[in-house]
């Protein structure tokens, strides 16, 4: 079942952010942007470059008006301790979640079971919590931030222009299409 246009559901938790432990909810993604961006684990391979990468383009995902949450099956206090350990990680100024129980990853449908761990799963929600956005990768393939810096800037601009639709390899400020009985076969 896909979770494109559906509510988040509920959801509480603890996540480690700029040397604090923060609660975030369900109720925390609404009014704002947000990407929820799960990967398998703490003091692993590709997840920290990720991460990293995330980090270096947080300030253009601030500029936006998006909140970036990154979620594992690890503790806050695993998180941390990363933190602490990592230079690539001490650079991440974005909160991330501790979810041990696997409600969360659950919630989205990232959980491998067998291992208790989060598939690479990243969700683009909108300020009124529904996620706009789904993309799965296997656990070998990194992620591009700045990928998803566009897939976003696409998802806020068709949300603000009702009515247009982003095409593929769309940038900000390129042209959109207003589907149309017009352009039907000449695309």
């Amino acid at each position: 079942m896909s979770l494109i246009n559906t509510q988040v559901l509920p959801f509480k938790a603890t996540a480690y952010k700029n040397g604090e432990f923060v609660e975030v909810t369900d109720a925390t993604l609404k009014g704002k942007w947000s990407v929820v961006f799960f990967y398998p684990a703490d003091f692993t391979f590709v997840c920290p470059t990720e991460l990293g990468d995330l980090a270096d383009n947080y300030a253009e995902f601030q500029k936006l008006g998006v909140e970036i949450y990154g979620v594992s099956t690890d503790t806050h206090f695993t998180h941390k301790a990363w933190h602490d350990t990592s230079d690539t990680i001490k650079k991440i100024q974005y909160p991330l979640i501790g979810d041990p129980t696997g409600v969360i990853t659950r919630n989205f449908g990232v959980m491998i079971e067998e291992a208790g761990l989060a598939d690479r799963g990243t969700f683009v929600i909108d300020p009124d919590g529904k996620i706009q956005i789904v993309e799965i990768n296997a656990g070998g393939i990194g992620r591009d931030a700045s990928e998803l810096l566009r897939k976003v800037k696409a998802a806020q601009y068709v949300a603000a222009h009702p009515g247009e639709v982003c095409p593929a390899k769309w940038h900000e400020g390129e042209k959109t299409l207003k589907p149309s009985l017009d352009l039907v076969g000449k695309i």
